[in-house]
């Protein structure tokens, strides 16, 4: 039986003039579901939904302030009506190409007056948890309805595909890669057309579908297409006559959908790859996925710990396989049990064939490299594809593994034996999935308390220091340390930094994390890790003034305990600009409206201050 056969489980019979009012047991199954998700993804922020004020994921480094302050920009800029696509709020004076990064403003526009009224904390929050709860719903609702013919099924596989090791690791930092509520009905609306149903209107619904996920994220998109694209290929395959009779429907609502898109998207897009501060590409280098790190279990979950992940995952944030040894055996007895259903075995094909191209170029086992290739030897360089890490397509395989194990709860709850021996197997099947699913069923994030603002921010010292011009936080805002992101929303908005957390050109066409260093960024760098306050010279200071006329600053402040290494990047500040700071409030301060408005680039050399 394909999936295309499939109907709508839990059609009721009208009940008789007069008869009790039966319950609506599916309405009733659906409602409790729903909550249930909505329940379990609070749970697992419930420690960041206790504290706003201060909450902040201790696995998300530094995303937890770029999502943030890419949510406060995106509410800026509805509100006052300007371009959403760009900002010069960071990275002065060349500023950042919104669409190029992940602003996400599929949510960061219609949650708008979240932000204004709540804050981007609040937003953070909402994306996160409504993002994991929405793609489980999501889910359950296109398989519950069009996929399997039992509503346990639906919610078995629903709760995987919403809840899944991977998922979770994402959702420490990434609402991009948890608000993927949208890819079920791209999925759904694909299997209409395949049917031939309404061409022309159901292309139209999936060109919109395809315009609004591009808007909350392309990586998940072309992730969920590749998938697909595997699927398709299998399944023609297996069945070359029917895949053929799908080929001009699918052909004619998939062109009709794309110019629905290129109608919304085309302006965004053309930003993205051709406007200001646009880039090519982004290296990430070889990050495929340990051969190990698919029996392994994540950080975040019931069998798992700090350490389980350790070596087999960028960080906490990249566990993208990591489906444990008891779900991958019943897997492959899935995969053989199921074998002589078409659309199982298509499926199954689909999920090894997605782990493999996230294994990367050459397969990795257990730390060990060896030398057979992996399918991202034709991938890798690929336009769109040379952008995404590798190891991430394993997240292809997360919906995949949901409709298996719905596909296989189905067919146990409907085996047509004896009641009692059903109601075994039921059991068997139940305990069976209970052995497999519990080890990865995921656990609280962890959630720690962010420092405070400077007061002097808050309280609007800054002002008597700023006049159009930026910003230089001291050690200079970087992917590392983007807190001075947070001051400049607590202070709303209404100045620019220098540096920041973005992915911008790196100067040759590629793009990278960051601005591009200058020498005075590298300097105090260096001072905030090793707390050694160089012997400078007049090229250290003559490099500082070009640096600081580069960023048109207008101050230059460093936090009191913002670092450990506090005295020695004073110290260091004092050297390169000639004068001791002043103290206001909470922080150091060097007025440099001077140094930097009064002489022109001709005159750089007089501007270098002297030798303390």
């Amino acid at each position: 039986m394909s999936a295309s056969t499939l109907a709508p489980a839990g059609v009721e019979t009208p009940t008789p003039r007069g008869a009790g009012r039966r319950i609506p047991w599916p309405q009733v199954a659906d409602a409790a579901v729903l909550s249930f998700f909505v329940f379990a993804a609070f749970l697992l922020y419930r420690p960041l939904w206790m504290n706003l004020s201060r909450g902040y994921l201790q696995n998300s480094a530094q995303d937890q302030n770029m999502w943030e302050w890419f949510f406060a920009v995106t509410a800026h800029s509805v509100l006052n009506l300007e371009n959403p696509l760009h900002s010069g709020l960071q990275n002065a004076p060349d500023g950042v190409n919104l669409m190029a990064n992940t602003a996400m403003f599929g949510l960061g526009i219609p949650l708008t007056p979240v932000t204004v009224l709540f804050g981007p904390t609040v937003t953070w929050a909402a994306a996160l948890t409504g993002g994991i709860a929405g793609t489980a719903a999501a889910w359950y609702w296109v398989m519950s309805r069009h996929l399997v013919l039992t509503r346990a099924g639906a919610a078995i596989g629903a709760a995987f595909a919403g809840f899944a090791p991977s998922i979770v690791s994402h959702g420490n930092a990434h609402p991009n890669f948890v608000a993927l509520f949208v890819l079920p009905f791209i999925v759904l609306w694909l299997l209409k057309l395949a049917r031939g149903e309404r061409v022309v209107r159901n292309g139209v619904v999936l060109g919109l579908l395809v315009s609004y996920q591009i808007l909350l994220g392309e990586e998940p998109l072309l992730i969920a297409a590749t998938t697909l694209a595997v699927f398709g290929l299998v399944y023609a395959v297996l069945r070359p006559e029917e895949a053929l009779s799908t080929v001009r429907p699918l052909a004619k609502g998939i062109g009709v959908g794309a110019a629905v898109s290129v109608v919304i998207v085309a302006v965004p897009l053309w930003w993205q790859f051709f406007g200001p501060q646009s880039y090519a590409g982004i290296e990430h280098g070889l990050r495929g996925n340990d051969v190990a790190a698919f029996t392994a279990f994540a950080t975040q979950t019931v069998a798992g710990d700090e350490q389980s992940a350790v070596g087999l995952a960028m960080n906490p944030t990249e566990e993208n396989a990591f489906f444990g040894w008891p779900l991958v055996i019943l897997m492959l007895v899935l995969t053989v049990a199921l074998w002589r259903d078409v659309v199982s075995r298509a499926l199954a094909i689909t999920m090894l064939g997605m782990a493999w191209i996230s294994m990367g170029a050459l397969l990795v086992v257990d730390g060990e490299g060896t030398s057979i290739p992996g399918p991202w030897m034709l991938l890798f360089d690929v336009p769109l594809f040379d952008s995404v890490l590798e190891s991430r397509f394993a997240l292809g395989c997360v919906p995949v593994v949901g409709l298996l194990l719905a596909r296989a709860t189905d067919r146990v709850l409907r085996l047509r034996v004896r009641q009692d021996w059903r109601q075994a197997a039921a059991i068997v099947w139940f305990s069976v999935l209970t052995f497999a699913l519990v080890p990865i069923a995921p656990t609280e994030l962890a959630v720690g308390e962010r420092g405070k603002t400077p007061a002097f921010f808050t309280g609007g010292e800054w002002r008597r220091y700023v006049d159009d011009g930026s910003v230089v936080v001291v050690p200079v805002p970087n992917p590392s340390d983007a807190d001075a992101l947070h001051w400049q929303i607590e202070s709303g908005l209404e100045f620019p930094l220098a540096g920041g957390y973005f992915v911008g050109p790196d100067g040759g066409g590629d793009g990278r994390y960051g601005p591009p260093y200058r020498a005075t960024t590298y300097l105090l760098q260096k001072v905030h890790e090793t707390g050694r306050v160089p012997e400078l010279t007049d090229e250290d200071r003559r490099n500082a003034v070009e640096d600081l006329r580069y960023w048109r600053a207008d101050v230059v402040v460093l936090p009191i305990g913002g670092s450990e290494h506090q005295v020695a990047l004073r110290q260091t500040v004092e050297g390169l600009l000639g004068r001791a700071g002043e103290i206001r409030r909470d922080v150091w301060v060097w007025d440099v409206r001077t140094l930097v408005d009064t002489h022109t680039d001709a005159d750089v050399t007089s501007a270098v201050p002297s030798s303390p």
